[in-house]
């Protein structure tokens, strides 16, 4: 089993983070499945201020690039994916587009 850690940033609006922290209490079903589908075995996201911090655990067999065919593939993800770009903000070193980067391994105990 894999680990990734990713980032975001969200707008700096108090009203917006509360409402995608409500849209994360309640997450679609479709995009749930459309995850775990991926070999995401599980999932955290961990937010300080506007700054988010996503943790994955993934199958040996995941891969970015499976997961984002599916996603292109899949109309709910998408329509997921466009709602929460409302609340999101790339980080600023993010190509046009790109939403969450992945972090490097600086330190593992």
């Amino acid at each position: 089993m894999k680990t990734y850690a990713l980032a975001l940033d969200l707008k700096d609006d108090a009203q917006l983070i509360e409402e995608y922290e409500q849209y994360h209490r309640t997450i679609w079903p479709e995009v749930k499945e459309s995850i775990q589908a991926a070999g995401i075995v599980d999932m955290r996201i961990y937010r300080l201020g506007n700054r988010l911090f996503m943790l994955m655990e993934v199958a040996d067999d995941f891969s970015f690039e499976r997961k984002a065919e599916m996603d292109a593939n899949n109309p709910k993800v998408q329509q997921w994916e466009a709602l929460m770009w409302k609340f999101q903000q790339p980080l600023p070193q993010a190509k046009a587009g790109e939403k969450w980067l992945l972090m490097e391994e600086i330190f593992k105990l």
